[in-house]
Parts: C-alpha cells; structure tokens; sequence
C-alpha cells in the first residue's frame, strides 16, 4: 500500500491557522520518509488551541509560511496519491481553507480516513480517538497532538487494518477530493 499520513495543528479554529504540518510517507507498505514543520499562520493563536498541543506564537516566528511550505509538500498531492488522516475532515478541511487563503490552486488527490476505517474493521473499540486506536494496536504515540507523532500513528493504523484485513475492505472508503 502507497500513501502519505498527513496531520494539522492550527493555531485557532480557522481552517486556514496551519500552524504545524506533518507527513508520514508509505511506500510498499514502509514507512520511507517523513516531514515535519512549523508554520507561521497569518493570525492569532488561541489559548484553547495552546492548551492542546503547545505551539505558541514566538515559536514559529520564523517558520515558513504555508505557500512556502506547499512548494515543499505539493508533490504528494496528484491525482493517484492517496493522502490518509485521523479524523480527515479537519485535515482536509485545514488543507484546503489554507489553500484557499492563499489563493493556491486546490490538488485534486485521494483520500481515506482512519477514524473511518477503524470505525468499520474495529468495532469493539469504546470509540476511534487516535489515541484510543493507537494504544489498542500497541502503536506508539509519545507526544498526543504532536503533527508528526500524530501522523506516524495514522500511518501505524492504517498499515495495522492492511495489514488484519487487506485491502478490500479499505477500498470503498477511498475517497476522491
């Protein structure tokens, strides 16, 4: 299985407050890279968001911007790339608001969401948190809404369901964006 793990954290509640972006890339069901970075956001943080996973304003004071940043990421998101998230609305949803902010061209790409598929192949779980389904398949998640922790326990999950169930049960939850 090919695909790139992707996960946000914002900086507020506006889809375009990118504030930290992380990758986990798949090839032949392997982990073969990752990208991790902060993102300095055209507006404020909000203490809620602070609270969750710790990124503060004087952090990414000089961190890119997100259209520099996207020149650096764009590559994953073709027509044939599959793009997987924990909950992919959000992050989807970030992507694109971010896109849109900026006035970027928005890639059309595949995507499949974990919460999604554990929801169908995991149903004895209490619920689909990240962290509920990591610690479930024993796939470490150190640093809770870390970007790229976050994004490397997506890629465990999604591997882990290939894994226990193939591919064919996966199949109908691939979406086209």
């Amino acid at each position: 299985m090919n695909f790139v793990a992707i996960d946000f954290e914002t900086a507020n509640r506006q889809r375009h407050s990118a504030c930290s972006l992380a990758l986990t890339v798949v090839k032949d069901s392997q982990v073969v890279d990752e990208y991790y970075t902060l993102i300095r956001p055209e507006t404020f943080f909000d203490w809620r968001n602070i609270q969750i996973h710790g990124i503060r304003e004087q952090d990414v004071a000089d961190a890119p911007r997100f259209p520099e940043v996207w020149e650096e990421i764009r590559h994953h998101f073709q027509p044939h790339s599959l793009i997987a998230a924990h909950n992919l609305p959000f992050d989807r949803g970030v992507l694109l608001g971010t896109l849109d902010y900026y006035g970027i061209e928005k890639p059309h790409f595949q995507t499949i969401c974990t919460v999604q598929s554990s929801r169908r192949l995991l149903k004895e779980l209490p619920n689909h948190k990240l962290n509920t389904v990591s610690e479930y398949l024993d796939i470490p998640l150190n640093r809770h809404h870390h970007a790229l922790d976050d994004s490397r326990a997506c890629a465990g999950i999604l591997l882990h369901l290939e894994e226990k169930f193939g591919t064919h049960p996966l199949k109908p939850l691939v979406k086209y964006c």
